[in-house]
């Protein structure tokens, strides 16, 4: 089974998840455009290398801040949410929700510079509190 949301739901998920992300996170949150698409593209899919079996909930796209050395001038980072594949893993609002946070979360961390080493032991460690 799976859950089919409108755009809007989506979007106010989406909102949700980021009001509720950690304050340090979300008060330094700066110049990043948040996005829904349907499905990652061709394009996307293949820049990360991924197989037909995999997929994709969310994507970052930009210059992490951990990177920028002072550099101003840059264009918005874009945060893209993937609606469809999320869909397709939930089978209640509340799972969606939840995997949308999880999502929000894992990409805004892409954004501080995190790898997913770092981010799987934030995870764990937040999942054991």
């Amino acid at each position: 089974m799976m859950i089919s949301v409108s755009r809007e739901i989506i979007e106010q998920i989406i909102n949700n998840a980021i009001k509720h992300l950690p304050k340090p996170y979300v008060d330094h949150l700066e110049n990043v455009a948040f996005i829904v698409e349907g499905e990652p593209t061709p394009d996307q899919r293949q820049k990360l290398k991924l197989r037909a079996d995999q997929t994709l909930f969310g994507l970052y796209e930009g210059v992490p801040l951990s990177q920028r050395h002072g550099a101003t001038k840059l264009l918005p980072d874009k945060i893209t949410i993937f609606q469809k594949p999320l869909e397709a893993a939930s089978n209640s609002l509340k799972e969606l929700a939840d995997r949308v946070s999880r999502t929000v979360w894992h990409e805004v961390a892409h954004y501080y510079g995190l790898d997913h080493d770092r981010i799987r032991e934030l995870e764990t460690r937040e999942r054991e509190t």
